[in-house]
């Protein structure tokens, strides 16, 4: 890595008569200030391509050597992090972190607009197109647009024909998992003893 990809600046404070010195490593890319040169060398590749970590598995690469070791559990299997409520397991601990909301009732995001609360900040993201009527996802068939990514996949099988949920008594099949889809149609014909034909 060149001297154009960041400068490194050492800052003297004198407080209370005690002399302290930071060391700050700049990228000149947009300005983030790091204390130490290898976290700065870490960070100058969000700015590049440069992917060095390699799966010894599969044929993907990463810019983090912790986000190679996330991937790799993929193929091992590895379930790290338990909840100790459920004994459900995951790869990553941000993973049970939010998981684990379920079972506290937390919901530390909050829309602006109505006050809605939401356990994951994804879900309220999605929750504010609502209000934006921001619809990011659109058919390149028809042009029809929608606010979330699976109801544009569930609405591309209108032109695909894909119907890939069926009915587990008459094996009738379906565009969607859904209470108006397959998961309504074997509820009916189960609660009413009524032979699919």
């Amino acid at each position: 890595m060149g001297d154009e990809t960041f400068r490194h600046q050492k800052n003297v404070e004198r407080e209370g008569g005690i002399r302290s010195v930071r060391h700050r490593f700049i990228c000149d890319t947009c300005g983030k200030a790091f204390q130490y040169k290898c976290s700065l060398k870490r960070h100058v590749r969000i700015h590049s391509e440069e992917r060095p970590y390699a799966c010894d598995s599969c044929d993907k690469s990463f810019k983090s050597l912790k986000t190679l070791k996330v991937h790799q559990r993929l193929h091992s299997g590895d379930l790290p992090y338990a909840c100790v409520e459920c004994n459900k397991s995951f790869r990553q601990s941000g993973r049970l972190k939010v998981h684990q909301r379920i079972h506290s009732g937390e919901r530390p995001y909050s829309c602006d607009v109505c006050g809605m609360a939401f356990a994951r900040w994804d879900h309220r993201h999605v929750h504010q197109r609502i209000h934006t009527g921001e619809q990011p996802y659109s058919c390149g068939i028809c042009n029809k647009a929608f606010a979330q990514l699976c109801n544009l996949k569930m609405h591309q099988r209108i032109h695909t024909g894909e119907r890939p949920y069926s009915c587990g008594i008459c094996n009738k099949s379906f565009t969607k998992q859904s209470s108006k889809g397959a998961s309504k149609h074997s509820y009916w014909r189960a609660t009413t003893q009524l032979w699919c034909m």
